[in-house]
C-alpha cells in the first residue's frame, strides 16, 4: 500500500489587494502587460508590493545596521521542527514570558515557535492593537535553543512602537522572525515548518508560502 500522505497545512493568508499592510507601506497592486482575453499570446503581469507582505521573514537588516540581509539567511532555518502554542494575549498588550512558559506546559521547545495569540484575526483590516511580545520572551526562547519565532500578527512589537525592543532582543539573540501567519485552527503540538524566503539580494525581508506539516 501506498504511504499517506502528510497533511499540509496553509499558514499563509491570501495575498490580494485588500490584504491590509502597514500604514504608509506599499499594498500588493498587479499590472496586466499581456492577457489572453485580449487577443495577447500569453497572460503576462507585474507585481508592486512591499516585501513586508502576508506572512513574510525579516533579516536583520530590517532593524540593525550593517546586519545580514534575506539571502545571507540559512535555509535550514525555515525548514524543520516547529512547536505551535496558544498564548493568552489581550488587544493592545504585551504577551509575558509567564503566558508562554505556561502555555509550553514544560514541553521542550523546538528551533522554531510559532505563537498563537488571536489578537490579528483579520488580515485585511489593520488593526494597531494586536499584541506584542515582551522582549525577556527572545531572551529565554535562546537560553532554550530557538531560532525562528513565528507571531500572528503584522509585527513581535505593537504598532506604535518606535525603538522596537523585541525586534532588538532578537538581533542580539540571532532569532528569525517569521510575522503575519494565520493560525486560526491549527492545532497546538509539533510539526514541520516550510516557510522559505525569496533569494531578494540585499533586501531586508521578503513574503513566504509558509505551511505546515504534520510529523
Amino acid at each position: 500500500m501506498p504511504e499517506p500522505v502528510p497533511e499540509l497545512i496553509d499558514i499563509s493568508p491570501r495575498l490580494a489587494p485588500d490584504l491590509a499592510v502597514f500604514p504608509g507601506d506599499t499594498p500588493l497592486s498587479r499590472e496586466l502587460l499581456l492577457e489572453l482575453e485580449r487577443g495577447d499570446p500569453v497572460t503576462l503581469s507585474s507585481v508592486r508590493s512591499t516585501v513586508h507582505l502576508g506572512a513574510h521573514v525579516d533579516a536583520p537588516s530590517h532593524y540593525g545596521a550593517g546586519a545580514a540581509s534575506i539571502d545571507e539567511l540559512p535555509l535550514d532555518r525555515f525548514v524543520g521542527p516547529c512547536r505551535v502554542i496558544r498564548v493568552p494575549a489581550e488587544a493592545g498588550a504585551l504577551v509575558s514570558w509567564s503566558a508562554v512558559r505556561e502555555a509550553l506546559g514544560g514541553r521542550e521547545t523546538t528551533p522554531r515557535l510559532l505563537l498563537a495569540t488571536g489578537t490579528y484575526p483579520d488580515p485585511t483590516m489593520f488593526d494597531r492593537k494586536f499584541a506584542g511580545i515582551e522582549p525577556d520572551i527572545v531572551q529565554e526562547l535562546h537560553r532554550h535553543g530557538v531560532e525562528l519565532l513565528g507571531v500572528d500578527t503584522p509585527s513581535v512589537d505593537p504598532a506604535d512602537s518606535k525603538k522596537l525592543p523585541a525586534h532588538a532582543a532578537c538581533l542580539e539573540a540571532g532569532i528569525t522572525i517569521l510575522e503575519g501567519l494565520v493560525l486560526d485552527g491549527v492545532a497546538t503540538g509539533i510539526y514541520e515548518l516550510i516557510a522559505l524566503p525569496l533569494r531578494l539580494i540585499g533586501f531586508e525581508a521578503s513574503p513566504v508560502r509558509a505551511i505546515l506539516r504534520r510529523i
